[in-house]
């Protein structure tokens, strides 16, 4: 797919971001912890990537593996974009099966489930196909923050 660029700042806090601690003498070995914490937050979702291998360098995280699906593989790269502290994602993964690409966006301010499922769908009914695409990563409808990055597939 290429190179996601994501809003750094935002997403879920795991020790990448701006409250991190101070980093180590050693950015080398601060670099490779937060490859592991990105690995960790991947391959916890049981997406069934294999050889999965993460990289970080200056706020790009780069994925290397073996993804089962297109779904899997858009996965991966959307859980290491919504961490904040990454600001792009390298994706060098492949996909055992490829499918259809699913389109990217960024949630605004005053943006719904609903209102993106118009956007996308002509249909604001159809949100709950966009929620169903990004889970486990949203884990409610109602649930959405500016800056978020999510998965919208092609129509069912």
């Amino acid at each position: 797919m290429g190179i996601f660029d994501f809003i750094k700042e935002a997403g879920e806090k795991i020790g990448i971001g701006k409250d991190e601690p101070a980093p180590d003498a050693n950015e080398e070995l601060d670099e490779l912890k937060k490859a592991n914490m990105l690995h960790r937050v991947v391959s916890g979702m049981n997406l069934g990537i294999d050889n999965l291998r993460v990289e970080f360098d200056d706020g790009v995280a780069t994925l290397y593996g073996t993804a089962k699906s297109q779904k899997a593989k858009e996965h991966a790269i959307l859980f290491c974009g919504n961490v904040s502290g990454v600001a792009r994602v390298d994706d060098r993964m492949t996909v055992v099966e490829p499918e259809p690409e699913a389109q990217f966006y960024t949630v605004k301010s005053g943006d719904s489930l609903s209102k993106i499922a118009k956007e996308f769908y002509g249909d604001a009914q159809k949100y709950n196909h966009i929620f169903e695409a990004n889970t486990p990563m949203l884990k409610n409808p109602d649930l959405i923050y500016p800056g978020q990055v999510l998965r919208i597939p092609p129509q069912a």
